[in-house]
């Protein structure tokens, strides 16, 4: 059957599995208040802008870590290095104590930052847009760390995965990124 010929609504069962063939990173998104930190898994994160420097994650809108967020106005992104699967599990979970699990430290806007995360980034809340049954966050960047050595925590498939070359390993002449990249203009921004 070709694309053309496909009709009908697009449904949930065949749209995750098509949706898993990007691989994707994955970060913990985490804020805190009054009433405690609060955090959760996310692989819908993305750097949007480098002028202004700006982010944006898509939490579920019956996110319980959304509303303090949307709350404070504020949030860190912490992502995870291949060796933090268990932190990866933790907070992709209804776990009732997440911060008791990992070692963590607040951020000067207070959010936390997660201890051997491969980098963090600090934000505030820039705009909120709709996305079906998301927000679409975007952040303004207000401090980042430096990134740790490392490799990331890649999710594909269903599954956790990692990349194949060492960080600072030249990529082989055949996977060059100059014969991956096609468009016609200059570089882009990354």
């Amino acid at each position: 059957m070709t694309a053309a010929e496909m009709v009908g609504p697009i449904e949930p069962i065949d749209y995750r599995p098509a949706m898993g063939h990007f691989c994707t990173g994955v970060t913990v998104i985490t804020a805190a208040d009054d009433e405690g930190p609060v955090g959760f898994a996310c692989q819908s994160f993305s750097a949007l802008s480098l002028d202004p420097p700006l982010v944006l994650f898509c939490p579920m809108k019956t996110s319980g870590a959304w509303r303090t967020i949307e709350r404070t106005g504020r949030f860190a992104v912490n992502v995870l290095s291949e060796h933090q699967q268990t932190v990866s599990s933790v907070f992709g979970s209804r776990h009732p104590d997440k911060f008791g699990q990992v070692r963590w430290t607040p951020s000067r806007g207070g959010s936390p930052l997660l201890d051997d995360a491969l980098s963090w980034i600090d934000c505030t809340v820039e705009a909120v847009h709709e996305g079906g049954d998301h927000h679409i966050v975007i952040g303004r960047v207000q401090e980042l760390s430096p990134p740790n050595p490392g490799r990331p925590l890649l999710f594909y498939r269903g599954r956790y995965t990692q990349t194949v070359t060492d960080p600072g390993q030249a990529i082989p002449r055949a996977l060059s990124l100059d014969a991956f990249l096609t468009w016609p203009v200059g570089d882009d921004w990354m």
